[in-house]
């Protein structure tokens, strides 16, 4: 049966090839399970120690996803999805930015109190190029 913050069988058999395979040493909780602990705990914000059992040990949970995400599984598996989607035309790349309503906070502007420099040099940057001195 598959809940509401599952994967679905099909998001399975794109995730399960990308998940590393357990080496030598004691038998491991079953990926499917702990990936979807890790999907529940993402999904709706509950904190490690209060995944439902049926995840297994929360600790075993934590652990995999730490792992995963340090050793770039995460990264990896998203790359190659959207390999496969883009390359079934699956994905439109077309992105909008509006940026008419973007706020900074007063102290955000990097001066001194009551209004004097900190020092700092104004710096420009550039998508391409990376921060530059101006």
């Amino acid at each position: 049966m598959i809940r509401r913050h599952e994967l679905t069988d099909f998001d399975w058999e794109l995730l399960a090839p990308l998940i590393p395979r357990a080496g030598r040493g004691r038998p491991r909780a079953e990926d499917r399970r702990v990936i979807n602990g890790m999907v529940y705990k993402i999904r709706t914000g509950v904190s490690w120690r209060d995944l439902p059992e049926r995840y297994g040990p929360w600790k075993t949970v934590y652990t995999r996803f730490r792992r995963y995400a340090i050793d770039g599984v995460f990264t990896r598996a998203l790359q190659q999805v959207q390999a496969r989607a883009d390359a079934a035309g699956d994905i439109d790349w077309l992105v909008q930015i509006d940026s008419t309503i973007v706020r900074a906070h007063q102290h955000a502007a990097a001066t001194g109190r009551k209004g004097g420099t900190t020092g700092r040099t104004n710096r420009t940057i550039t998508p391409s190029a990376g921060p530059e001195e101006a």
